[in-house]
């Protein structure tokens, strides 16, 4: 018995006809006829009973013609599933951020990309730059947005996108005197005690180092109390007037009736973030390649 002899004879019984499942199979109705009784020869029973006109169920038939459809159904279903499989549609996505991104509009790719794919599922981790580049480096996480901490970018297995120029703002309690300004330089900031805002856990990475020299080319070593990769917690601060901060725009500017916070935009030619999307070029997760093109790549 195979999948075809199952085939003809379901057509056979939804037609009442070997004429018309012939048909239906771009098959001879002599070959048709010849696969159903080697199908009941294999089965030890008679099918059809064809004395009668049109031909019609044996007692036997009508529950094999039941069970018959099922297993072709199911068949079919699996084959689809392998086939979403194949072309990523199914499947599992880890993603990480950095901390604050989840004030980004990469909530709202994630919410069309599960549209498109519904199938594949994804999780996301909220990391400091430093760890989600260690994760994807240990295929821990199958793509990650953030800050180039780590230079990804001069690894030959790193794959990477530019998604989003960030611009920097100053983080201040709300009757600060900075306040009511328009716009902030670094250098305006000589003499604040600062909540730093590092990309790494350890605050001490190459990320730091490019930041901490904006300072010195701002003329000044800043006086920084606090180093954190927590933006939550730095805010928590500032708006307990402990200090001020330097921000990432994307890290506030969702925030909705913040107590005592206001955020005045830093100015400056070297005063963004970029934000890249990195994948391990070598990855053979099909749901991350259905993820990079949904994504542009």
């Amino acid at each position: 018995m195979h999948l075809n002899q199952l085939r003809y004879f379901v057509s056979v019984a939804a037609t009442r006809s070997f004429t018309k499942a012939a048909e239906i199979h771009f098959m001879t109705q002599t070959a048709v006829t010849q696969q159903i009784k080697a199908l009941e020869a294999r089965l030890g029973f008679e099918l059809f009973d064809r004395s009668k006109r049109p031909i019609e169920l044996t007692p036997a038939g009508k529950v094999f013609y039941k069970e018959a459809k099922t297993i072709l159904m199911r068949v079919d279903m699996a084959v689809e599933k392998a086939r979403e499989a194949m072309i990523g549609t199914t499947g599992t996505l880890r993603i990480g951020f950095e901390k604050g991104y989840e004030r980004s509009n990469l909530s709202d790719a994630l919410r069309k990309f599960h549209k498109m794919y519904p199938s594949i599922l994804f999780t996301c981790l909220r990391k400091d730059t430093d760890s989600l580049a260690k994760f994807l480096l240990n295929d821990e996480l199958d793509v990650i947005f953030g800050w180039d901490s780590m230079n990804l970018r001069e690894n030959e297995r790193i794959g990477y996108k530019l998604e989003y120029r960030s611009g920097l703002c100053v983080a201040l309690y709300d009757h600060h005197p900075y306040a009511s300004m328009p716009s902030l330089t670094r250098a305006d900031l000589r003499d604040e005690t600062i909540l730093y805002m590092s990309p790494a856990s350890e605050g001490n990475s190459f990320g730091d180092a490019h930041f901490l020299n904006l300072y010195k080319k701002a003329g000044y070593k800043p006086n920084i109390l606090l180093k954190s990769s927590d933006v939550e917690s730095i805010l928590m601060m500032v708006a307990s007037e402990v200090g001020i901060s330097i921000l990432p725009t994307y890290s506030v500017e969702k925030l909705a009736n913040a107590d005592n916070l206001v955020f005045v935009p830093l100015e400056g030619e070297d005063e963004y973030e970029d934000i890249h999307m990195f994948w391990d070029k070598h990855s053979e997760n099909a749901a991350l390649a259905c993820f990079l093109e949904f994504m542009g790549v």
